[in-house]
């Protein structure tokens, strides 16, 4: 049986409350669940924590463990900073205009709208350093197809040359005529 869908994705986080604050009150996602224990039950671990989970409208969830006896968490410092991100759908452009005004009201500097040609998205850090990104839906069945047909092709060239392969660059204005 293939995957079905995303149950939860989970982060470290610094503090559980000012996390929750952000994504209920700034994101406006529902808080759904909390779990507290001092063992790590795949593990069996001793690592007191607190695990809280949010939920979109699909049911899936974004989650997060404060766990306050562990080292501070450090960021990669091999990979850029953009590259780790957790990308979120809003409904329409509207959402994601009133979500960037409601970022920046709250002092949370916010990168965008940038137009992918299959979404338009704003990018923005949570108080834990996480990247974030809230992306409205742009694209038609054809604009999937042409980057669906490619990705073979594309990946294959990549894993032998490891150079920048072109046959999706209409999708941000290059390369039109591809």
């Amino acid at each position: 049986m293939a995957v079905q869908q995303l149950h939860h994705v989970a982060y470290r986080c610094n503090d559980a409350k000012q996390t929750a604050d952000f994504y209920i009150d700034i994101l406006g996602l529902k808080y759904y669940a909390a779990v507290s224990e001092d063992t790590v039950p795949s593990t069996g671990e001793k690592c007191p924590y607190m695990h809280i989970f949010f939920a979109m409208a699909d049911g899936s969830c974004v989650a997060f463990f404060e766990v306050p006896e562990s080292p501070p968490a450090i960021k990669d410092t091999n990979t850029p900073e953009w590259v780790q991100h957790l990308a979120l759908v809003v409904e329409d452009e509207e959402e994601l205009l009133e979500k960037k005004a409601k970022l920046e009201a709250a002092g949370v500097d916010v990168i965008g709208p940038t137009d992918h040609g299959f979404c338009k998205s704003i990018y923005f850090f949570d108080p834990n350093g996480h990247r974030l990104e809230l992306t409205v839906r742009t694209e038609t069945p054809e604009m999937m197809e042409r980057l669906s047909s490619s990705s073979a092709e594309m990946l294959e060239a990549w894993t032998k040359t490891k150079t920048v392969q072109k046959q999706a660059a209409w999708i941000h204005g290059a390369g039109a005529a591809e």
